[in-house]
C-alpha cells in the first residue's frame, strides 16, 4: 500500500472535513490529463463579424446586453472558438449515436406526456372491477 506522501497531487482530494480523499480514474480509456492538439488557423471559416442590427436580434432573443465593444468582441472570440467544430469529422458516427433516425435526421423522443390524475385511475379501476 502506498503512503499518502507518495500519492501524486492531482490524486488526493480534500473534502469539507478537510481530510484527504485518494481519488483514481478506473477506466483506462479516459485520459489522466488532458489532451489538446493545436488548431490550424488555415482550415477554419473566416472570422465572423457581427453587425448592429444582428447585436440588436441576439440582445432580444438571448437577454444578454452586449452594448460595448468588449461584449461584441467576446461574442465574436466565442463564436471563433466554437468554429474549431467544423474541423471535426463526424461522418457516419454522431448518426449511428441515435436511437431513431428519419432521412438522415435525428428523431427526438415525444415530450412529457401528462399522467392521468389518480382519481381518474380509481373511478376506471373500480369500473373494471364492476363489469
Amino acid at each position: 500500500m502506498k503512503v499518502l506522501s507518495e500519492i501524486s497531487r492531482p490524486l488526493l482530494r480534500h473534502l469539507r472535513v478537510g481530510r484527504p480523499v485518494i481519488t483514481r480514474c478506473l477506466n483506462t480509456k479516459i485520459p489522466r490529463y488532458p489532451v489538446t492538439t493545436p488548431v490550424d488557423e488555415s482550415k477554419l471559416p473566416s472570422r465572423t463579424r457581427i453587425d448592429q442590427k444582428t447585436v440588436e436580434t441576439l440582445e432580444r432573443l438571448s437577454l444578454v446586453d452586449f452594448g460595448t465593444e468588449k461584449g461584441i468582441e467576446t461574442l465574436e472570440d466565442a463564436i471563433r472558438f466554437a468554429d474549431q467544430i467544423h474541423l471535426v469529422d463526424t461522418t457516419g458516427e454522431v448518426l449511428a449515436n441515435a436511437a431513431v433516425t428519419e432521412e438522415e435526421y435525428f428523431v427526438a423522443p415525444p415530450g412529457n406526456i401528462p399522467l392521468t390524475p389518480r382519481e381518474k385511475l380509481r373511478e376506471e379501476e373500480e369500473l373494471a372491477e364492476k363489469l
